[in-house]
């Protein structure tokens, strides 16, 4: 592939990438307006159309490594493991 190619792909990854961020952004917004009119009529689930559209709260339990590394450092240098991976960037 030529230098030319490559720089044609590059600004291709580059338009893509901001089409793609212009639409989550996008995205969000429209998601925002529609919890904002269920947090307004006081709903946390809504049937709209053939749509079911839910905004609950979730609990959940993670494990929390920063205390568990302050707390027992040697113990989790016994079990934490270090991995390897190629990351492709473009600046």
């Amino acid at each position: 592939m030529s230098t030319t190619e490559i720089t044609t792909k590059i600004e291709s990854i580059k338009t893509l990438q901001t089409m793609i961020d212009d639409l989550t952004a996008e995205m969000e917004s429209v998601k925002d307006e529609i919890k904002a009119e269920m947090t307004a009529q006081g709903v946390d689930e809504m049937t709209v159309s053939c749509y079911r559209v839910r905004y609950k709260t979730v609990t959940s339990s993670r494990f929390d490594s920063t205390a568990f590394k302050a707390k027992y450092s040697e113990l989790y240098t016994q079990y934490t493991k270090q991995t390897t991976s190629k990351r492709f960037t473009i600046s």
